[in-house]
């Protein structure tokens, strides 16, 4: 973790900044005590919208119908 004094903070902030979203932390000190600490933010996760795919995908009508006996068989080791 990198220490700087409140004037370095000041002068170099966006500096500061950019290295802080990258994922490091920053403590600010005022004569050598630590006062803050200056760290990142997660990103908000995108709100999920339900059925925003409505319309553009299709599922065959048979698409849970029983397999055929002889892929069945595959499937299960027996062919």
């Amino acid at each position: 973790m990198q220490t700087v004094n409140i004037h370095e903070a000041k002068t170099h902030l966006s500096r500061l900044v950019e290295e802080v979203s990258k994922g490091s932390e920053i403590l600010i000190a005022k004569s050598g005590k630590p006062m803050a600490k200056l760290s990142g933010i997660k990103a908000a996760k995108p709100r999920r919208k339900p059925g925003f795919l409505k319309g553009k995908i299709r599922i065959a009508e048979d698409f849970d119908a029983p397999l055929p006996g002889d892929l069945l068989d595959a499937f299960e080791g027996k062919a």
